[in-house]
């Protein structure tokens, strides 16, 4: 997937100009994109579109105009982005309570190695970011890629299709499963064709 450029980001009060034009679209694109896997986690699959918002939206929040600040942005969200042949999530660990949370959070320490990518009769295992591990307590967001190596576009909507395809996550403090099909599928498979 091609990566952001800082000549595509615009000046702030560009966007604050043109922010609640596009906004209901960015919302759309992250609603299409959005998975829940049972009732504590959420993945919203990133793009290049997802990415950009996000930086803009930094941007207004810190309210940054020095360039090597916003590039450290650029930089962090195109992180975010899936390579040829992978998918690639936020992954949201959401609890109301703040101290249910904490609990939790400590609870699904490991949760790296229990989260898994179903494609038909691959079972594709979640890459975390290093830098966001814990062996006390998992982080809240982490970041995650799920490599498709030999499942093409293709293929994984035919999957998709058939029901074969899903996150599912068997950590002994939380087992759950997310089916992949409909809008979020074929947004995933636009991916697979764009990298």
């Amino acid at each position: 997937m091609k990566t952001i450029a800082f000549d595509e980001i615009l000046p702030l009060a560009d966007y604050e100009r043109v922010r609640e034009r596009l906004r209901p679209l960015f919302i759309h694109e992250k609603e299409r994109r959005r998975l829940h896997v049972g009732s504590h986690l959420t993945f919203i699959f990133e793009n290049a579109q997802t990415a950009w918002y996000q930086i803009e939206e930094m941007i207004r929040a810190e309210k940054m105009t020095e360039r090597e600040a916003i590039e450290h942005e650029i930089d962090t969200y195109n992180e975010l982005l899936p390579a040829a042949g992978e998918i690639a999530a936020t992954l949201l660990i959401e609890y109301s309570e703040p101290r249910e949370r904490d609990a939790a959070l400590a609870r699904l320490a490991g949760l790296e190695r229990h989260l898994w990518l179903k494609a038909g009769a691959k079972r594709i295992a979640a890459r975390f970011d290093d830098r966001q591990m814990s062996d006390e307590k998992i982080s809240a967001v982490q970041f995650v890629r799920f490599s498709l190596e030999g499942v093409d576009a293709a293929r994984f909507l035919e999957l998709a299709g058939k029901g074969e395809a899903a996150i599912e996550a068997d950590h002994p403090s939380l087992a759950a499963r997310g089916e992949i099909g409909g809008l979020l599928a074929a947004s995933l498979a636009e991916d697979l064709r764009q990298g």
